[in-house]
C-alpha cells in the first residue's frame, strides 16, 4: 500500500556483501546479522553440486544441472557466477532486483572475484565490507580452534589468506574484526547509514516539492 502523497515513499533495498578470508568471521557475522535484521535476507544462489542431506531446493540453493546451469549464463541471468571445484555458483538477477526495488536489503557471502562481478553488475546498489583479522597469529589461533581442519588443510587457508587480503582495498568499508559484537554493531551502523542515503529514499522529490510549496 502507498503512503500519503506528502510522505516519500519506501526506500530502494541494497545488497551488501561480506568477504574475508577464511577464519576472519565473515561466516558467523553473516548469521549474527541475518538473526538481529528482519530487514536482511540471505542470497540463494544457483548451484550444479549435489543436494545435501536436510538441504531444500530454494531455500538453502538452486539446484540446477549443468546444461540448466550454462543456459543461465548464456542467457545473461547471473549477476555474478563462479566455477568452485568441480561445480559451479551463481547469483541469479532477477530475484535480486526484486528484492531492490520492493525495498528488501540482501546478504551476499562471496569472494572478492564474485564481488567484483556483483560490483559491474549492480553497481551503487551494492555494498561491499571486507572483514581483516586483527593478525595472522590471530587467524591462524581461530582455524585451529575450530578443530574442523587438518593441518595441512589449515597451511592452505593461511596461504590463500594473504592474496584474499591484498584485495582489501577494492572494497567501501574495511572493518577489523578483533570483537565478534563490536564488528556486528560496525556492520549494523555501516547499514543504517547506507540505507539513509538521499538516493535510496523514494518519493524525496515529491516530498520536497510539497513541502516548500505547502501543501
Amino acid at each position: 500500500m502507498d503512503l500519503e502523497p506528502s510522505q516519500p515513499r519506501r526506500r530502494r533495498g541494497l545488497l551488501i556483501v561480506l568477504s574475508s578470508p577464511s577464519g576472519a568471521g565473515k561466516s558467523t557475522i553473516s548469521r549474527m546479522l541475518l538473526d538481529a535484521d528482519d530487514d536482511v535476507r540471505m542470497s540463494v544462489s544457483a548451484t550444479t553440486r549435489p543436494m545435501r542431506p536436510g538441504e531444500v531446493d530454494g531455500r538453502d540453493y538452486h539446484f540446477v544441472d549443468d546444461a540448466t546451469f550454462q543456459k543461465m549464463i548464456s542467457d545473461g541471468e547471473f549477476a555474478e557466477w563462479a566455477p568452485v571445484f568441480d561445480h559451479h555458483y551463481g547469483s541469479p538477477q532477477t530475484p535480486i532486483k526484486a528484492a531492490l526495488k520492493a525495498g528488501r536489503d540482501v546478504l551476499f557471502d562471496i569472494d572478492w572475484q564474485g564481488t567484483q562481478q556483483l560490483h559491474a553488475a549492480m553497481g551503487e546498489d551494492l555494498v561491499r565490507v571486507f572483514i581483516l583479522p586483527p593478525s595472522m597469529a590471530e587467524l591462524e589461533r581461530r582455524l585451529r580452534d575450530r578443530g574442523t581442519d587438518s593441518a595441512d588443510t589449515i597451511a592452505g587457508r593461511m596461504q590463500r589468506a594473504s592474496g584474499e587480503i591484498s584485495h582489501w582495498a577494492e572494497y567501501d568499508y574495511v572493518l577489523v574484526n578483533q570483537d565478534m559484537d563490536e564488528c556486528l554493531a560496525q556492520v549494523h551502523a555501516i547499514l543504517a547509514a547506507e540505507r539513509l542515503k538521499r538516493w535510496r529514499q523514494g518519493g524525496l522529490v515529491a516530498f520536497v516539492r510539497d513541502l516548500v510549496s505547502g501543501r
